[in-house]
């Protein structure tokens, strides 16, 4: 192997684990329920692939939303490079962060099930979430469209109304109304 090369193997181990997690997402979306033998087919993987990577139901459901979080926050700096910081915050509340609370009941479902068996969620999935809404509070603190004194964990939480959005409804008007009472109250005043 050269340097800079990726066995193959390995490769096709990381495809594997994606497809699984994408395949599983979907189901815990759709129904809340975990079924190694439906997501395997779906994935086009072996059910022995299923349990290799993720040895019981609860460990895949973790994993799910693991990844999950760690797509709404990591796509937080590539909004903040194409959007103003005040259009980036609206962006990734509309476009991310309601889509998956929308998407993800069943999800949410599985969750309280998989954490009742093992105790709490990861902390550091809530960590990561607070992380993203400081990230885009500072750079709106800096372009002067919010106060400063707005903790990231409030926001946080006040965005939980988010939960409660219709899928099948105009959740998108729902979601501008809420983010434009949220912005009222972060707002400097000079908006």
């Amino acid at each position: 192997m050269t340097t800079g090369s990726v066995n193959p193997r390995r490769a096709d181990t990381r495809r594997n684990h994606e497809r699984i997690l994408v395949t599983a997402a979907k189901s815990l979306a759709g129904s809340g329920e975990v079924s190694f033998n439906a997501i395997a087919r779906e994935a086009e993987v072996g059910v022995g692939t299923v349990y290799r990577h993720f040895p019981t139901p609860e460990a895949l459901i973790l994993a799910v939303y693991q990844r999950e979080v760690r797509q709404l926050v990591d796509v937080v700096p590539s909004l903040l490079e194409q959007y103003a910081p005040k259009d980036a915050f609206r962006v990734w509340t509309t476009d991310h962060l309601a889509h998956y609370m929308m998407t993800k009941r069943g999800l949410a479902d599985a969750l309280r099930s998989a954490t009742a068996s093992r105790g709490e969620l990861p902390a550091g999935a809530y960590e990561s979430m607070v992380g993203a809404v400081a990230t885009l509070l500072e750079a709106n603190v800096a372009a002067g469209t919010v106060r400063p004194d707005l903790k990231p964990e409030t926001v946080l939480r006040s965005l939980g109304g988010l939960l409660y959005l219709d899928p099948n409804g105009e959740w998108r008007r729902d979601v501008a109304s809420l983010v434009d009472l949220l912005w009222r109250g972060m707002g400097t005043g000079r908006e």
